[in-house]
């Protein structure tokens, strides 16, 4: 399993999303810090799950980041988080 689908559980898993979309931005960072040929090192996900309902924006993101953190020390450089609740 790779890096997105690996991603991809992890959200899908401890949130429950209404809506995922996990897109690799890893091509549009070659020749930056962090980035690794033939590695996903930079990912962009949209989150819209009902647990974001109460939360700010940094609460939301670290629960994001918490789902992550094996992929964060595994070698996942950045993360673009957008996370929302359903009908924001």
């Amino acid at each position: 399993m790779g890096t997105l689908d690996r991603i991809r559980n992890s959200l899908a898993g401890g949130l429950s999303p209404s809506r995922l979309e996990v897109i690799d931005e890893s091509g549009l960072h070659v020749g930056h810090a962090g980035a690794v040929p033939g590695m996903t090192t930079h990912v962009r996900v949209v989150v819209v799950a009902e647990a974001f309902r109460g939360m700010n924006r940094l609460e939301r993101h670290r629960a994001v980041n918490d789902l992550l953190k094996r992929e964060v020390a595994a070698g996942l450089h950045a993360l673009a988080i957008e996370a929302k609740a359903p009908g924001e």
